[in-house]
């Protein structure tokens, strides 16, 4: 791609392999729930460094610690972004690529939608849009059916089922669907329960989406259309924010705001309260802002855009609202910054180690405007009476080589009908499979 001379003045910071230079920065700093927080840095050109796709060569797959053991569940997917399991144990996998619509026009986003095109899978701009079946008939952790399940979808990402109702996330809209157990594939469009914020731009495509545990309500997560409001305020209107939506009439209410981009929306099994992670702003230097996970409290309120953990002010608003200031809650717990959380999920079940059971799994897709690449990974929080309870922990690594060069990039979790922890790897185009290693560690018993 040729780039523009005025563009190309401004990229003296931008990186594209493992040669940028040092951060000393202690991320650890930056993890739980009191986080470092530096003085803001302000940039014409903030400085990049993506990792560049290599993808995964024949054999080699992600690194997971003693006592676990991880395999390809699937591979040769096309961009993989979500991972939802049925009852019957069959795994959807949500195929997905951007809608495109985010305006290209100040130099800035020009360099860095070129310096992003660098950290995406080959074909990822073809992918499926499309659900993927795989089911394993005898329990062997492979699948032995594969089928297209929901074909022509529009940026799908969050699933969920209730009763016979399948529900899909498009970019713009929740469709419903019938389903019928051990149904291979639905051919029937779905009907549009409740029209979701999507263009004419569409800047945080992906719309995570979980059905309340009494099956009543819907919950969707709506990212912002900007980094930081630099499309208008107007375009922020109804986004930003955790949607309610009433299954039987697709009336909505905006259950939680100040959200950049809301994700992996999951129930914490002891407290039963809605948990996400969140991808804070950008360019406001490396270290800032922490993304984080926190519990989600009915008519909370963030802080995006105008402050940042609490009544952190974000230097580049204007007008200030110091009315919303002043309720801007303050997140549950930090993981680091722009490590971008898309994944989450609590252990419920029974296929890992005994240590893990209630704790969340977060996938952390990876950091793009840092010197020293953060994320890239899945770690572990342990929890304690509903609440994080420690340190996060490298669970799933390797997703970047010594040269630091992307093989995968996680994103979307789940647990299978085995307990195991599924990763949607969307560069890699795999789903991984993590379950207790049998030989090193016992699986902790029903």
């Amino acid at each position: 791609m040729k780039m523009p001379r005025l563009v190309l003045t401004g990229v003296a910071s931008v990186f594209l392999t493992g040669a940028a230079p040092a951060d000393d920065f202690d991320v650890k700093t930056q993890i739980g729930p009191h986080p470092v927080l530096p003085e803001p840095q302000q940039y014409l050109f903030p400085p990049m460094h993506l990792a560049q796709v290599v993808g995964w060569k024949q054999d080699e797959k992600p690194t997971v610690p003693d006592g676990l053991k991880v395999s390809a569940l699937a591979t040769g997917l096309n961009h993989p972004r979500s991972v939802y399991t049925l009852p019957n144990g069959d795994v959807l996998v949500v195929e997905s690529r951007s809608p495109g619509l985010d305006p290209v026009t100040r130099p800035k986003t020009i360099v860095m939608k070129w310096v992003e095109s660098f950290a995406t899978s080959a074909g990822s701009s073809q992918g499926g849009n499309r659900i993927i079946l795989l089911r394993d008939t005898h329990g062997t952790g492979q699948y032995d059916l594969r089928t297209v399940f929901i074909d022509h979808l529009y940026a799908p990402f969050g699933v969920a089922l209730v009763g016979d109702d399948l529900y899909v996330a498009n970019t713009d809209a929740i469709l419903r669907f019938h389903y019928t157990p051990g149904a291979t594939s639905i051919t029937e469009p779905g009907a549009v329960l409740t029209p979701l914020p999507g263009g004419p731009i569409d800047h945080h495509w992906t719309k995570s989406l979980v059905a309340s545990e009494d099956g009543s309500k819907l919950y969707a997560g709506v990212g912002s259309n900007s980094n930081i409001t630099e499309n208008g305020i107007g375009a922020e209107l109804d986004r930003a924010c955790i949607w309610e939506i009433d299954r039987a009439t697709g009336a909505h209410r905006i259950f939680a705001g100040g959200l950049r981009n809301p994700n992996g929306l999951s129930w914490e099994p002891r407290s039963h309260a809605l948990w996400a992670v969140v991808n804070e702003r950008d360019e406001l230097g490396p270290n800032l802002v922490p993304d984080y996970m926190t519990s989600v409290q009915d008519g909370g309120f963030y802080g995006w855009p105008y402050s940042y953990y609490g009544q952190h002010l974000d230097p580049r608003v204007k007008p200030e609202r110091p009315d919303l200031v002043a309720k801007a809650l303050v997140p549950d717990y930090a993981l680091s910054s722009h490590v971008a959380p898309l994944g989450l999920v609590f252990d419920t079940g029974n296929g890992l180690p005994a240590k893990f059971s209630g704790g969340a799994f977060v996938g952390e897709h990876g950091s793009w405007n840092r010197q020293v690449l953060n994320g890239y990974k899945v770690v572990f929080i342990p929890f304690a009476d509903g609440k994080p309870n420690g340190m996060a922990e490298d669970i799933v690594t390797g997703f970047l080589d010594d040269a630091g060069h992307a093989r995968g990039r996680p994103v979307a979790l789940a647990l299978d009908k085995a307990g195991a922890l599924l990763i949607a790897d969307d560069v890699g185009n795999a789903v991984w499979r993590v379950t207790a290693d049998d030989q090193k560690q016992t699986a902790r018993s029903d």
